[in-house]
């Protein structure tokens, strides 16, 4: 592995580590009012996506970034009965709806760097 994939690929952990911290800290937050935090969650797994596509020297838009997010919305449903079940209750509610969102960011973020770095060995 060369100098430049090794810096790449530090770059996207950290961009992966920072987006699932915010989004663990979101879910603690808001985890009594259900599917409140879907919003903030969306806008930061969009922004990780977009992040993560420069990483690789690749333009996206929020918007297409929105669609690569669609991927994962049989978790987000997952998620959403989780938290409509046990989110509303303290302490237990809060480390469901943490722990679910950073699953959730990470694996999208993973799967992006994947998908990203498939798109530069093709050409």
């Amino acid at each position: 592995m060369n100098k430049v994939a090794i810096a790449r690929n530090l770059g996207v952990t950290a961009v992966i580590n920072t987006a699932s911290a915010s989004a663990a800290v979101v879910g603690i937050g808001l985890a009594q009012l259900p599917l409140s935090d879907q919003p903030v969650l969306c806008g930061i797994q969009a922004t990780m996506i977009t992040s993560i596509a420069l990483i690789h020297g690749h333009s996206i838009t929020k918007s297409a970034a929105l669609k690569l997010i669609t991927v994962f919305v049989a978790g987000k449903v997952g998620r959403g009965i989780s938290q409509v079940l046990i989110g509303w209750m303290p302490l237990a509610g809060n480390i469901v709806n943490a722990s679910t969102a950073v699953a959730i960011t990470a694996s999208m973020g993973w799967y992006a760097h994947y998908h990203f770095s498939r798109l530069r060995r093709k050409f």
